[in-house]
């Protein structure tokens, strides 16, 4: 699966783990200097990070004798490297999202065909609840490469009289992504010979579907294995809690319009639903950065009716030096795009608030200064400077990398984390009143969302024994 959170070994599991260090450095050197031996001249070039890393995937779950591998695609399907395994048991598509435009194309329609592209002539294939034009995509990209494509029943479905299935991961879309495993699962033990989940039946080309474009996969009584992993499910970076005395981080990496508005929607739930503290306030932090090609505004934008009290931006860089931090390194990416993509965030997140206006009951009292953040070339460091004349309700500041924005949200609150310093930044009303609010709240509720590199960088800093 991809991308890791804190550590690449996170890529590459086996029965559940990721694999040792030892493994990891073994497999890693005997791929690399096979591929060396055997390259082109002509074309001297190793395959790029992703591809590599695949082809040891492979490799390890060849070599380590797995009885089942599941593969996440990379990006896509019909182009992505995984993609080249002839006869898989069976293909899943999980619900569609905008992502990856410039290379998937920037319509669902265009993203559903990419994505079908995993299909294989007689293999079976499940998709959950899709709009009607992208479901419409998938089911013709089935019959173009003769592969037999079902709906996944809805989750509930499989609830008996007397049995509610429990999630371990928090979420209404994780409901589809449960019954898209049971069905993954089903095909796995039907060709491993058990007769007890009954059979699908392959629906004859040219049936008449009354009102569905694919046929519906019939349900089936979930075992007792499936019920208890459906409910022990844990995903680090997806709807997580972490509770630190009186400041909470809530981490979830989403960053689709899709998957943002699941993450308010579970966020609102988790943390915002609960009751103010009765011996003092609550502040309320967001934490974001994006990447890519992503629309940034338009996901901010879903971020608002959270009402958060202060928006923190920075780079996925857990330190500003990353010489120690090489599973979290991006090469395609300098610390001065980094921090100018964060200045237009934080400039995106102001217009939105002055457009909602300060009218608002969830608003504190408006503050007399905002709280910007821009590059200081001469010293290469960040000062707080202030944006206009005109008050914000709620400032948004810019830190240069993870470990100073976290410092400051946490006000030494957090045993995890020290305290913050004076240095990087220039102390301002913003960031000062913020910090005397964030020091006297009775609880600080933080939300880290917009990118999985962003919240493996925050998971690298808040649970340490990741790193090991």
């Amino acid at each position: 699966s991809s991308p890791h959170l804190v550590q690449v070994r996170e890529r590459i599991r086996i029965n559940g783990q990721p694999i040792s260090r030892k493994l990891f450095n073994k497999y890693f050197w005997l791929v690399y200097n096979r591929l060396e031996e055997t390259k082109d001249p002509a074309h001297a070039n190793m395959p790029a990070y992703f591809r590599f890393l695949t082809i040891m995937a492979f490799h390890v779950f060849l070599q380590e004798k797995v009885d089942l591998a599941v593969v996440e695609v990379g990006i896509g399907g019909a182009y992505d490297c995984t993609n080249i395994i002839r006869s898989p048991v069976v293909c899943g598509v999980s619900s569609l999202g905008i992502d990856h435009t410039s290379i998937l194309g920037d319509t669902m329609e265009k993203i559903a065909w990419q994505k079908g592209g995993i299909f294989k002539p007689g293999v079976p294939a499940f998709t959950v609840a899709q709009p009607e034009r992208p479901l419409e995509v998938l089911r013709d990209r089935a019959q173009e490469l003769k592969c037999p494509l079902y709906l996944c029943p809805d989750l509930d479905a499989f609830e008996g009289d007397h049995q509610t299935l429990e999630l371990g991961l928090a979420g209404a879309h994780q409901r589809s992504n449960a019954a898209l495993a049971l069905q993954l699962a089903r095909m796995w033990l039907q060709r491993r010979g058990c007769q007890s989940l009954g059979e699908l039946m392959e629906v004859a080309p040219g049936t008449e579907l009354v009102g569905r474009p694919v046929p519906l996969a019939p349900t089936f009584h979930p075992t007792d294995a499936m019920i208890q992993g459906l409910r022990e499910t844990v995903w680090l970076g997806r709807t997580q809690v972490l509770p630190h005395g009186p400041v909470t981080w809530y981490l979830d990496g989403a960053h689709t319009t899709s998957s943002i508005q699941a993450c308010v929607r579970w966020f609102r739930q988790a943390a915002l639903n609960q009751d103010k503290p009765h011996d003092g306030s609550e502040v309320r932090v967001l934490v974001f950065n994006a990447t890519g090609d992503r629309d940034t505004a338009a996901l901010l934008k879903l971020l608002v009716p959270c009402h958060f009290d202060y928006a923190v931006f920075c780079p996925n860089f857990t330190e500003v030096s990353v010489a120690n931090n090489a599973d979290q390194q991006n090469f395609n990416v300098t610390l001065e795009n980094a921090l100018t993509r964060c200045l237009e965030n934080q400039r995106t997140w102001t217009r939105l608030l002055e457009e909602k206006g300060g009218s608002d009951p969830w608003f504190p009292t408006p503050l007399q200064a905002g709280g910007l953040l821009q590059p200081a070339p001469a010293r290469g460091t960040l000062l707080l400077v202030p944006p206009a004349p005109r008050p914000l309700n709620s400032p948004a500041l810019v830190f240069p990398c993870l470990a100073q924005a976290l410092r400051w949200v946490a006000q030494g609150r957090d045993p995890h984390l020290a305290a913050p310093t004076a240095t990087g930044a220039h102390p301002h009303p913003a960031a000062s009143s913020g910090a005397v609010l964030l020091r006297e709240a009775a609880a600080v509720r933080v939300l880290v969302t917009g990118s999985l590199h962003l919240v493996g960088g925050v998971l690298r800093l808040l649970d340490p024994a990741l790193s090991q």
